[in-house]
């Protein structure tokens, strides 16, 4: 049995609640790697991802995958923000509270302060600590590694894990309680992976992201045995000046026919900008600039001055905004 209680609370009017989470392998020694979703309880892509490798690792551990053999301890928290999970809310219910802005938490404090301790608890130790998100509602993210202010073993490992974009990004100076600075206190190598949008599961993009994890496993010599995901996407590093965000000029309804992943020219058209009365076309939203579509609007509800998308370009550009308010999940 692989399930362990890692905080259990009550509640005024309903059951008491537990914040799961998979201890997998010896648990003698320290974890190698420590994953954790679902700190945003909309964000569904990360808890249904982690669920599936804990039931795949576990399964690896209890001879179900013959030719396998788990190496090292994993443990895995699908689920933060429990309560948030079930009522679909993004915050804590009861206050409101954004629990990625709590760590490292406090054992005697409120509520989310008490969670954002057990969780730093339990995964300061691993030397490997990913943190799985979505975007938020508005925003459609490409399954992507990101790197904050990273050390040169990070920028390494990141290839490990496949996917199409590894996104260096300078650290945050206003948001400084997530639980990536946090695990930057402890030694080790730290990822926030990012892939969809939050409030809905894409079947494509949850495949992609558990593949890139069991893939990382194997590289990274946790899971030993024969290769089982498939081949990677090709892999592109932007560094911290290759993001260049596209910024709305008029309010309407927005609309794209776009996919993140696909390469863009100066000039092309990213979408369409309608009058939401008489549906007249305002505006057509060009970019700039070429390079890979990381991020587009999926909320079509659009206000002047919102974020519409992200393009990353092959070199760097002086286009470059500081845009870390906007659509990156954390």
């Amino acid at each position: 049995m692989t399930a362990h209680r890692l905080l259990a609370m009550t509640a005024p009017l309903r059951e008491d609640f537990v914040i799961g989470h998979h201890d997998i392998g010896d648990a003698v020694r320290p974890p190698r790697l420590a994953l954790v979703g679902g700190i945003h309880g909309d964000e569904l892509t990360g808890i249904f991802v982690l669920s599936r490798l804990a039931h795949f690792l576990t399964g690896v551990v209890a001879g179900r995958h013959p030719g396998h053999r788990l190496r090292e301890r994993v443990v895995i928290v699908p689920a933060v923000n429990v309560l948030g999970v079930n009522v679909r809310s993004r915050r804590w219910p009861f206050d409101g509270t954004d629990i990625n802005r709590m760590f490292p938490g406090y054992d005697a404090g409120e509520t989310t302060q008490r969670i954002a301790h057990a969780v730093f608890a339990l995964t300061r130790t691993a030397y490997y600590r990913v943190d799985v998100h979505s975007s938020n509602l508005d925003f459609e993210e490409v399954p992507q590694v990101r790197l904050y202010a990273p050390e040169p073993a990070e920028r390494a490992t990141a290839p490990l894990f496949g996917l199409p974009a590894i996104i260096e990004l300078r650290m945050n100076a206003v948001y400084t309680t997530t639980i990536h600075h946090a695990w930057r206190q402890a030694p080790g190598e730290n990822f926030v992976l990012q892939a969809g949008h939050a409030g809905v599961l894409d079947p494509a993009t949850c495949d992609r992201l558990f593949r890139a994890l069991v893939t990382f496993v194997q590289r990274a010599g946790i899971l030993v045995g024969s290769r089982i995901a498939t081949e990677d996407d090709e892999v592109h590093y932007f560094g911290p000046d290759q993001t260049v965000p596209l910024i709305s000029a008029h309010a309407g309804f927005f609309v794209t026919r776009l996919e993140v992943g696909r390469w863009v020219q100066a000039g092309d058209v990213i979408g369409q900008v309608f009058d939401g009365f008489d549906g007249t076309l305002r505006h057509e939203v060009h970019t700039p600039v070429a390079g890979m579509l990381s991020g587009v609007r999926r909320q079509p509800l659009l206000f002047e001055g919102d974020l519409v998308a992200r393009i990353q370009t092959r070199q760097p550009t002086p286009l470059h905004v500081q845009t870390h308010l906007t659509g990156q999940g954390q």
